[in-house]
Parts: C-alpha cells; sequence; structure tokens
C-alpha cells in the first residue's frame, strides 16, 4: 500500500501540457543542430499520440533536464529526447546507482536510486556510447558528473561508472555503486 502511494501521478494538467510543449517547442527551434532532419510538427504529433511519454518528458524538464530531440541514429525512426542541461539535472543528484548499492549502505543512504528514479520517470539512463554521442552536439556537465549506464560486469563487483567532459574530452571513471554526490546525476532519454 505504501509503494502505491509512493508512486507518481501520471498526469499533467492541460496548462503544464501547454506549457511544456511550449518549452520544447522553443528550444527544439533553437537547437536545430540537434535534429537537423527533424520537423516540429512530427514531433508535436507523436507526442499528442502518446501522452505517457509526454508525462515523462514533463518529469525530464521538471528535474532540470531541459528535455531535446536529438538525432543519433536516422533510421530508427523514432523521436528521442535526451536531457540537454548544461549540467546534469540540479533535481537528479545525489543519488546512488541501483537498489542494491542503496541497500547495501549502511548509514546515509541518499533519497533514491539512478535506475529507481529513471523506472518511476518511464526514461532510459544513457549509455556511455549516447553519453559521448551527445558530445557531438555541445558541451555538457564541464562542472557535474552523469552516472551512466553500467555494464553487469562492472556492477557484479560493486562498481559503476560515471563520465564528464573535462579538458575538451569526454571521460570515463568508476566508483562504488552505493557512492552518490552533490555534483553527480544522471541523463536520460527518451523514445516515442
Amino acid at each position: 500500500m505504501e509503494e502505491e502511494n509512493k508512486m507518481p501521478k501520471k498526469e499533467m494538467s492541460s496548462e503544464q501540457r501547454e506549457e511544456l510543449l511550449g518549452k520544447l517547442k522553443v528550444r527544439f527551434n533553437k537547437n536545430m543542430n540537434r535534429h537537423e532532419s527533424v520537423e516540429w510538427e512530427k514531433v508535436l504529433e507523436k507526442l499528442e499520440a502518446n501522452p505517457a511519454q509526454l508525462w515523462s518528458l514533463f518529469q525530464m524538464e521538471e528535474t532540470g533536464g531541459e528535455p531535446d530531440v536529438v538525432v543519433l541514429e536516422p533510421h530508427i525512426g523514432q523521436v528521442v529526447f535526451y536531457d540537454c542541461s548544461p549540467e546534469t539535472p540540479k533535481g537528479r543528484r545525489s543519488l546512488c546507482y541501483d537498489r542494491a548499492a542503496w541497500e547495501a549502505r549502511k548509514k546515509f543512504k541518499p533519497d533514491n536510486t539512478v535506475l529507481d528514479m529513471a523506472a518511476e520517470m518511464g526514461i532510459e539512463v544513457i549509455s556511455e556510447d549516447e553519453y559521448r554521442a551527445l558530445h557531438t552536439f555541445g558541451e555538457f556537465d564541464r562542472k557535474t558528473s552523469t552516472w551512466v549506464l553500467t555494464p553487469e560486469n562492472i556492477r557484479e563487483h560493486g562498481g559503476a561508472i560515471f563520465c564528464d567532459y573535462r579538458y575538451g574530452q569526454v571521460f570515463t571513471y568508476h566508483n562504488g555503486a552505493d557512492s552518490y554526490y552533490a555534483s553527480r546525476g544522471f541523463r536520460g532519454n527518451l523514445r516515442v
């Protein structure tokens, strides 16, 4: 029963919906280099047909992700949104990697985990390859870092990986999956 109450309602008011669509359109038009082959009308059509994904985009926006359409694989036929905030989203920081890492902590447990929060929001955590590809459109995480999807063989040893951008280059590091920092969050993507 308590778990049910923790799950957010996946509803938006008409005002929230219109405000979000307005922000997404402005960001879309301002950053055409991320999606040169995509028309806003097609994006809007897909979003209107998928209210659950629109709610997930609302969650991305509300947590500071500044989602935008990013075309990394033009042949897939989907509209894909990535968190494009200059730094890792503020509302998704201070999280350990997953539930197993959270449960392993003896004290000072964070409020949530990367994988749990992403699932609650209905988005996917980006991979290291996606993180690197995102940097073809700009510089992200010059002061912060981002947990990325960690391969199972690394998780089995208690670790998780994260990335950042320093000295004009993307770096990948490792840390204990149970660690968390005020300057480390996660970026997600959403396929519509």
